[in-house]
């Protein structure tokens, strides 16, 4: 359902804002994209057509896209607001601070976080009723899910009018009553990842096994069955006999784990730099970037 156009603004036009900056143009909305940085803004418009032509999508509401180096011309009068920048504390209370004093009284401010709390970001600002998390996923023209994440000061009509919003650009929002760290995804992602690393860490397998077993066992099946639809298909009586076994040997550290660390402090960062858990050429770190674009396109134009 085709709604009235607003103002949205969205503030970084890097890796992830450029493409929230796409969903809303297609959704029909005028889109002002800011950044501080003049050669990221000035290759924000290739990409966003890119995404267009990925998505065998017609381009011809990039004329409804501004780019704006200013931040008073970008959000003067905004009706949305939503911030993309790094995933620095310091650096989002700044802006929100900014925008606290920039955008009208009854814009949206939504801070695009994937793990810090809505209360830490928005502690600047003098109206928080109208602060909320709107934690997109990348790439978001192809992954749908938004947290909408509601701190203790986020008036319960920002969140239903930002749910809204996000419906009528064909997102899947969903409601997050508790400002957590991490939310809901990012909590259950990471602790597969602690209980992965723990794994290797202790030589049960090394880290292409890992993934093997993931992507070959219940991993195949995630997209179509939740874990709480998993657990009543099976029974919960079996669920529970499971969980009695394995829960007190998983595990259960609450610092980040040595190996991790150490790799980083090595500079052994993952793909960018060849070598990770896994070692990478390339092409194969290409191979596997293609791979899961042309997935996940595949999946998003079946839910269209």
């Amino acid at each position: 359902m085709r709604q009235e156009k607003i103002h949205v603004t969205v503030i970084g036009a890097g890796l992830m804002g450029h493409a929230i900056a796409q969903v809303f143009l297609a959704g029909g909305h005028n889109v002002y994209l800011h950044d501080r940085n003049r050669e990221i803004l000035a290759d924000a418009p290739g990409k966003i057509r890119d995404i267009y032509n990925l998505l065998k999508q017609d381009p011809s509401t990039l004329i409804n896209l501004t780019c704006e180096e200013a931040l008073w011309d970008a959000v003067q009068n905004a009706e949305l607001v939503i911030e993309a920048g790094p995933e620095k504390l310091e650096i989002k209370q700044a802006i929100f601070a900014q925008l606290s004093e920039l955008a009208p009284d009854t814009a949206i401010l939504a801070t695009n976080t994937s793990a810090i709390p809505i209360h830490e970001v928005s502690a600047k600002v003098v109206n928080r009723s109208r602060v909320v998390g709107t934690h997109f996923w990348n790439p978001p023209h192809l992954v749908r899910l938004v947290e909408v994440v509601q701190s203790d000061k986020t008036a319960l009509s920002t969140v239903q009018r930002t749910i809204s919003l996000l419906e009528g650009v064909a997102m899947k929002p969903v409601h997050v009553k508790h400002d957590i760290p991490g939310f809901i995804g990012n909590r259950l992602q990471h602790a597969m990842k602690r209980e992965a690393i723990a794994l290797v860490s202790a030589g049960v397998c090394d880290a292409e096994t890992i993934d093997t077993v993931v992507k070959h066992s219940f991993g195949s099946r995630l997209a179509i069955l939740g874990p709480m639809e998993q657990s009543d298909l099976v029974g919960l009586n079996l669920t529970l006999d499971i969980l009695t076994v394995l829960f007190p040997t998983l595990d259960n550290s609450t610092e980040p784990p040595p190996l991790l660390v150490d790799k980083v402090k090595r500079g052994e960062t993952g793909m960018a730099t060849g070598k990770g858990f896994r070692d990478w050429t390339k092409e194969s770190a290409e191979q596997v970037k293609n791979r899961m674009r042309d997935y996940l396109t595949k999946q998003s134009s079946r839910e269209v």
